[in-house]
């Protein structure tokens, strides 16, 4: 899709700014149809409660989490397909299950094997059709077992035992690195970066894999998913960004507190601030994650990055 902005009019703008009212984020007083400043306010502040870039600009990425965001849980039946149903309703469901000890894994709004699971043990321990569709039946009873006391999450819990089960180095950790590659200057210094934490991760002991080749530019997704489907450890991103800084996966309704330790130690490496975010490679990966957004990127920037992991093995071993 076109991106649209300040200066845009018609039907997709009004589409927008519709869309945006109905979640609470006003975009008067701007006329209808029109971009204006009240419009790009509003997208901006909506893209910073959906952890997207706040640019105030509605792009492919935007407009997906728009949509997406009108859904409520009972709006629409929840089930196992490809490709997998996307939204604000799977986030909520994902939250109440995890809340209730059935594990549906991270609160990415992505309705995938482990939501499908979850949904069968609840009906299971519910004594309802075990066929892993949430209908009115499902939601029903959900809001009704939720009205108790909501435990921690079991994916919380997950990945605390996960940190602290780690060794004190990085030797034998699968340590996936991604370059950035949204345009020709971003491929060429997200490579120079990743390929020397590479270097260094591999100089201590480490498993580095790269998520392509230098000369091919695949999305963001597609590289998310190569993460997943080779096993690895942890994920390390680059990318160009003006605001200097390590992300970790954060939404309205959850967050991983692995990324988050790891986006720290990096962070105090590079000479970064740490903020939540929930881009693709954040999102849709199953291992703790970051991102490293910050200008310029270089060979110093990975052998710091390097660094950084290298610290979060050593700090996380001395919370045992």
């Amino acid at each position: 899709m076109r991106l649209y902005r300040i200066g845009d009019a018609g039907p997709a703008v009004r589409d927008i700014q519709d869309r945006l009212a109905a979640l609470g984020f006003d975009p008067s007083p701007d006329p209808r149809a029109e971009f204006a400043e009240a419009t790009e306010k509003a997208v901006s502040e909506f893209q910073r409660a959906k952890g997207l870039e706040p640019d105030g600009i509605v792009g492919p990425d935007t407009w997906r989490v728009l949509y997406e965001a009108g859904y409520r849980l009972g709006d629409r039946l929840l089930f196992l397909r490809r490709p997998m149903i996307r939204g604000e309703d799977v986030s909520e469901l994902q939250s109440r299950l995890n809340s209730l000890g059935f594990d549906s894994g991270k609160v990415d709004g992505i309705f995938g094997p482990d939501a499908e699971r979850a949904v069968i043990d609840f009906q299971q321990n519910r004594f309802l059709a075990e066929d892993g569709k949430v209908g009115p039946e499902v939601v029903t009873e959900l809001h009704l077992v939720s009205r108790g006391e909501m435990r921690e999450s079991r994916y919380a819990i997950r990945e605390r035992e996960w940190m602290r089960m780690l060794p004190d180095t990085v030797a034998g950790a699968r340590v996936y690195l991604d370059a950035g590659c949204r345009d020709p200057d971003e491929a060429k210094a997200a490579w120079e970066a990743a390929s020397a934490a590479a270097l260094a991760i591999q100089d201590a002991g480490g498993l580095p894999m790269m998520s392509r080749s230098q000369d091919t530019h695949l999305p963001e997704r597609v590289r998310a998913r190569r993460a997943n489907r080779m096993g690895s450890d942890l994920i390390v991103a680059f990318q160009l960004g003006d605001n200097d800084s390590v992300y970790y996966f954060a939404t309205e309704r959850s967050s991983s507190a692995a990324g988050e330790e790891l986006a720290r130690a990096i962070a105090s490496c590079v000479g970064s601030h740490v903020e939540g975010r929930a881009n693709a490679m954040l999102k849709e990966t199953r291992a703790p994650a970051v991102v490293v957004a910050r200008s310029p990127l270089d060979e110093r920037t990975g052998t710091a990055v390097a660094s950084g992991i290298s610290q979060f093995f050593t700090a996380a071993a001395a919370m045992r």
